[in-house]
C-alpha cells in the first residue's frame, strides 16, 4: 500500500506540474513556428473524451511524412496526451524540425479499461493513423511508437507484439499489417510480476490487470511486452533512470538483455541520477540519441 500511495503521489505531482498546458492550443505556443495541428480527432467513431488522438505536422511539411505515436504515462491511471509533453519540449522540437509528425494519442484508464482493453485503445488509434494517413499527410509505411512509464510498457508492447496477430489486442477488425520502424521507450515497466506493487490488489499493476500479478502470473504475462520478443521486431532505444524509485531500472536492462538475445537492435542508456521522469530526460544527449534514432529508421 506504502508503494501505491508514494505513486499517487508522483502521478498528483507530474499532473500538477504540466496543468498549464490543458489543451493542444497550449501545446502549440511551444512548438515550432509554423507547425500545424490537428487537436482532439476522434479516432474509435465514438464520442469517448478518451479516445481522441492530436496530430502535429511539421511546418512546410511536403508529401507524406513519417510519424511517432506518442503514449503518455501516468500509472495506467492518469494524466493525458499532453502530459509527457510538457517536460519535452526540446525533444517535440527536434522532432518536428526534423520533418516527423507526432501522433498524441489519449486512452481509457485500467479502471474502465482492464487489461487488454487498454491496449485495444492504443493500437486502434494506431489503425485510425494507418487508415487516414493520407487525409493528414501521413507516411503509413514509416511509423515509430514512443512511450513514457506506463506510456513506455504500452509501447514496447505494442512494438512486440505487433507481428504477433493477436486478435484480443484490436478491437474487432482493426488490425492493420504494417511493422513499426523504431520504437522509444522511456522508463516502462517490461514485466509486471517484477513490479513492486505485485502483491497489492490496489496497485497500478494489479489495477491494469485485474488482480495482483504475483497471484495471476498468468495474466501478467499477457500484458508483459517482454512475453512477445522474437527476432522479428523493431529496433528499440530505451532510456531509464538511474535514480528511478518507481520502476526499477532492472526492467529495462532484463528487456534490453531479451531483445539482444533474440538478435533485436537495441540500445539501452541508463540516466546518470535521473529520477522516473523530468526535464532530465529532455537534455541534448538524450535529444540527440532520440533524433539520430528516429532518422536513421524512419528515413
Amino acid at each position: 500500500m506504502q508503494y501505491f500511495l508514494v505513486l499517487i503521489l508522483l502521478i498528483a505531482t507530474h499532473a500538477i506540474s504540466f496543468a498549464q498546458i490543458p489543451a493542444s492550443g497550449g501545446i502549440q505556443v511551444r512548438l515550432p513556428q509554423g507547425t500545424i495541428v490537428h487537436g482532439n480527432i476522434p479516432y474509435n467513431n465514438d464520442t469517448l473524451k478518451k479516445h481522441l488522438l492530436d496530430i502535429y505536422i511539421p511546418a512546410n511539411a511536403k508529401g507524406n511524412v513519417p510519424f511517432v505515436v506518442f503514449i503518455h504515462g501516468g500509472g495506467w491511471i492518469s494524466n493525458d496526451k499532453y502530459a509527457d509533453m510538457g517536460y519535452m519540449p526540446n525533444t517535440i522540437t527536434a522532432i518536428l524540425n526534423n520533418g516527423i509528425a507526432i501522433a498524441s494519442i489519449d486512452y481509457r484508464y485500467a479502471m474502465q479499461a482492464v487489461f487488454p482493453k487498454i491496449l485495444q485503445d492504443c493500437n486502434r488509434a494506431v489503425s485510425f493513423l494507418y487508415d487516414n494517413a493520407g487525409k493528414y499527410g501521413l507516411d503509413k509505411n514509416r511509423i515509430a511508437v514512443m512511450g513514457f512509464s506506463a506510456g513506455g510498457h504500452l509501447a514496447a508492447l505494442m512494438g512486440t507484439s505487433q507481428n504477433n496477430k493477436l486478435n484480443n489486442f484490436y478491437f474487432s477488425g482493426t488490425y492493420r499489417p504494417f511493422k513499426y520502424k523504431a520504437v522509444i521507450d522511456f522508463y516502462g515497466p517490461t514485466n509486471l510480476v517484477m513490479l513492486p506493487g505485485n502483491e497489492d490488489a490496489n496497485s497500478p499493476e494489479a489495477l491494469l490487470i485485474g488482480a495482483e500479478p504475483l497471484l495471476r502470473p498468468d495474466l501478467a504475462k499477457t500484458a508483459s511486452p517482454i512475453t512477445y520478443i522474437d527476432k522479428n521486431d523493431p529496433p528499440f532505444l530505451i532510456f531509464h533512470g538511474e535514480k528511478d524509485n518507481l520502476v526499477s531500472n532492472k526492467q529495462s536492462k532484463l528487456f534490453s538483455a531479451w531483445l539482444t538475445h533474440y538478435g533485436v537492435k537495441n540500445e539501452l542508456t541508463i540516466v546518470k541520477d535521473a529520477p522516473h521522469f523530468g526535464t532530465m530526460y529532455d537534455v541534448p544527449e538524450i535529444k540527440n540519441k532520440v533524433i539520430s534514432f528516429l532518422n536513421q529508421n524512419l528515413k
